[in-house]
């Protein structure tokens, strides 16, 4: 097997993990971004410019080669717009992964670049760039989304 197939398969097989240990460990009330409210999408516009920007991008970009390990080993910020993958991933896990870090569920051992916003910014705030970020996505992408998780 070529090593890039053995990357993607330990990406895919660490992403199921995070998945499993994301419903096996989750403590915290279900709720919803509140990507129709024009008050916390402008709220979420200055908090990502602020704090998430300059790794996701202005454009949300993301950073370039983002599935790719770095020298470092570690993976670029992928995008949060329609190309990347946070559409693939319940409401409440993108609060809990932006609040709590990725070692919430990828275990402590787990190193990664994105910082953990517990005590730097309020749950609103994290809220409030969820609903920015979601409302750029268009609208089949909402409608996949709302619909994919619409009963958790």
């Amino acid at each position: 097997m070529r090593t890039g197939n053995i990357v993607g398969v330990v990406v895919a097989a660490a992403s199921l993990s995070i998945v499993s240990l994301y419903w096996a460990n989750s403590e915290a009330e279900v709720a919803r971004i509140p990507y129709d409210q024009p008050e916390m999408v402008s709220l979420g516009q200055t908090v990502y410019d602020g704090h998430c920007a300059s790794c996701h991008g202005v454009q949300l970009e993301g950073e370039p080669n983002w599935r790719q390990r770095d020298a470092a080993g570690l993976l670029p910020a992928p995008p949060h717009d329609a190309s990347g993958h946070t559409w693939h991933h319940a409401d409440q896990m993108l609060f809990e992964l932006t609040k709590y870090g990725i070692q919430r569920f990828a275990g402590a051992d787990y190193v990664s670049k994105m910082p953990v916003y517990d005590g730097v910014i309020t749950d609103e705030e994290i809220w409030a760039a969820l609903a920015y970020i979601k409302s750029t996505w268009p609208d089949d992408i909402i409608k996949r989304h709302n619909e994919a998780f619409s009963d958790r």
